[in-house]
């Protein structure tokens, strides 16, 4: 009988697509594009988690491409009027990332990206280093499970 999934690494994708900080902005694009995924950790040397550029960091190159923000609207929108700007995942990231360990039950996880409006955390280990990456789907995996499984467990 499978265990229900409990913890992050119950449920998580442990083959992440992810970027360097050097990655320039068409690579994102494209990459994002190739893997059907919307968000990606930016990585540093071996592998360690730095920030997460994702397709609402990407936006603002589009938004801003034709036209001439007021003063006033880019003193609002200062961090999207700079990611306009920017030709690199160093450059585009949200930083620090928005993490999460292996063994955080999955109800914490939910917590946290929902606090932080975010939809996917990096899973990292102790020093940061990438593990997988659990999204809000992947969390709502826990309700696929058969009434007999839920029984069982109840038993147990």
């Amino acid at each position: 009988m499978p265990q229900t999934p409990h913890i992050v690494s119950d449920v998580m994708t442990q083959t992440v697509v992810a970027v360097g900080r050097d990655a320039p902005f068409k690579e994102i694009v494209r990459t994002m594009d190739q893997w059907k995924v919307s968000a990606m950790p930016v990585l540093e040397g071996e592998g360690r988690v730095i920030g997460v550029v994702s397709e609402a960091d990407l936006l603002p190159k589009e938004e801003f491409h034709d036209s001439d923000p007021s003063l006033l609207e880019q003193r609002r929108r200062l961090s999207d009027v700079a990611k306009a700007g920017a030709a690199t995942a160093e450059e585009l990231m949200s930083t620090p990332a928005i993490t999460v360990h292996p063994g955080v039950t999955l109800a914490q996880a939910a917590r946290i990206m929902a606090v932080r409006h975010v939809k996917r955390l990096p899973v990292v280990d102790d020093i940061g280093m990438l593990q997988g990456i659990v999204s809000r789907a992947d969390l709502l995996k826990v309700f696929l499970r058969s009434d007999e499984d839920i029984e069982e467990e109840v038993r147990r």
